[in-house]
């Protein structure tokens, strides 16, 4: 019954590379009309996202959109639904031509399936051109087909890792000696003996840890053509290397499957692991969900299999769109690139949504990175924006392709379930993964 409650479970939420993550709200879509200082004759736009606090970060970019453009204004109209209702409904939308938003979210292991056939979403190429040579080109190129752009990030996502100090401390263990892999292992087996506790979480329902140990490899889960390729020896040895560390009681499987559920947030507040590596966008989480690690908690570059490795990779993602039945279509787009950006938007994703920022200027500007007002860096005890910057050229990509979807539903429904939960023999769980993705894409 276990096994089939966390398969269940997992399906809903389908996180093989989940952007911003999934939307707290779980049952029903709330509304709200923005109007960001608006007079009766704006333009009322549509705007259906999964991520409420993306909705609050629109609501400030609209009231200076409205300032700055007197005879185009807009109000907003935002919807915010659970993960799968949101993207199942738009899909539906889409395809009918009848009921889509003029704006939307789409989720970075969502988007291939709406770049399938012909897209039923409008070139972005336009607005995004004024800002090429400031922002994240490789965040760019995800929600793009046949050098057409459709989607505009909302970060790089870059991955690092968290660590709960007060229990290292408790161990006698030094996060910034921790280099490697070698050095992560030996540092969890103190940790476990002299506090019971586990360094990390064994995930069993997202990709994230995969992810960041195929990047470092020089991998990934798909070939340059975008065929599955979740058997290669990188995964094998990425897969093993995790299974090693559960088995020597350093890593631990966790409620909900991986650090951001809301199942996974509790363990994490009530000080049960010493650790987890997530993309940048998780420090949100932190704040919003753990709020008793306040001051507790350092970011650090992630280990790496061997020194001289990159040490990062940009995690998850979220493309916002403008459909081809928007009611003003330039209008909505020029909005978009405004709220997503320019200097002054991603300077107000970082203060907002605690996201590392796709326009690379705010990156230097040390009075908004290390403003001590800010939530984020009164939450952490280093500057995130530190070591961002010691890791911003190891940032490495993973793709997503039409494959991902598939990919993704195999291996966090039933492979490391398998690993993890089951103790299947790494190898045989993957060559078995290979084929049921091969088979279902056929």
């Amino acid at each position: 019954m276990k096994k089939w409650f966390i398969l269940l479970s997992v399906i809903s939420l389908v996180l093989f590379m989940s952007g911003c993550g999934k939307s707290s709200n779980s049952s029903g879509g709330t509304k709200s009309v923005l109007d960001g200082g608006a007079g009766e004759t704006a333009t009322e736009l549509s705007y259906w996202t999964f991520v409420e606090l993306h909705g609050q970060h629109f609501e400030k970019m609209l009231t200076k959109w409205n300032a700055a453009n007197p005879d185009r204004q807009i109000k907003l109209n935002v919807t915010v639904m659970p993960y799968d209702d949101m993207h199942n409904k738009l899909s539906i939308a889409l395809q009918t031509g009848t009921g889509a938003p003029d704006i939307a979210d789409i989720e970075l292991g969502k988007f291939p399936d709406f770049l399938k056939g012909t897209p039923q979403l409008e070139s972005l190429n336009d607005v995004i051109d004024p800002y090429r040579d400031t922002i994240v080109k490789s965040r760019i190129d995800l929600y793009s087909k046949d050098g057409v752009n459709y989607g505009i990030p909302t970060h790089v996502g870059a991955a690092v890792a968290f660590y709960n100090t007060d229990i290292l401390k408790e161990a006698g263990v030094d996060y910034t000696t921790i280099k490697t892999w070698d050095d992560y292992k030996k540092a969890g087996e103190l940790v476990y003996e002299k506090t019971g506790k586990h360094m990390g979480t064994a995930d069993t329902s997202a990709t994230w840890q995969a992810s960041m140990l195929l990047a470092q490899q020089g991998s990934d889960f798909t070939d340059a053509d975008g065929n599955p390729q979740v058997n290669s020896p990188e995964m094998v040895k990425a897969l093993t290397l995790l299974k090693d560390l559960q088995d020597s009681n350093v890593l631990a499987t966790v409620a909900g499957g991986q650090p951001d559920t809301e199942e996974a947030y509790g363990e994490f507040n009530s000080g049960n692991y010493a650790s987890a590596f997530m993309p940048f966008w998780m420090m949100s989480r932190f704040t919003n969900y753990m709020s008793d690690l306040s001051g507790k908690v350092a970011i650090a570059p992630i280990p790496v299999i061997e020194e001289g490795m990159p040490r990062s990779y940009g995690g998850g993602g979220t493309g916002t769109v403008v459909t081809k039945t928007a009611k003003d279509v330039q209008l909505a787009k020029d909005f978009l690139a405004f709220a997503k950006l320019s200097e002054d938007a991603n300077i107000e994703i970082w203060n907002t949504l605690g996201f590392d920022p796709v326009n690379m200027n705010v990156w230097t500007m040390e009075d908004v990175t290390h403003n001590p007002d800010n939530q984020f860096v009164k939450y952490f005890q280093n500057n995130p924006f530190d070591v961002l910057n010691e890791i911003k050229d190891e940032i490495k990509l993973i793709k997503s392709t039409p494959a991902s979807p598939t990919i993704n539903n195999v291996l966090c429904t039933v492979t490391l379930n398998e690993i993890f939960e089951d103790g299947k023999d790494v190898k045989q769980a993957l060559d078995d993964a290979q084929a049921q993705i091969e088979q279902e894409l056929k």
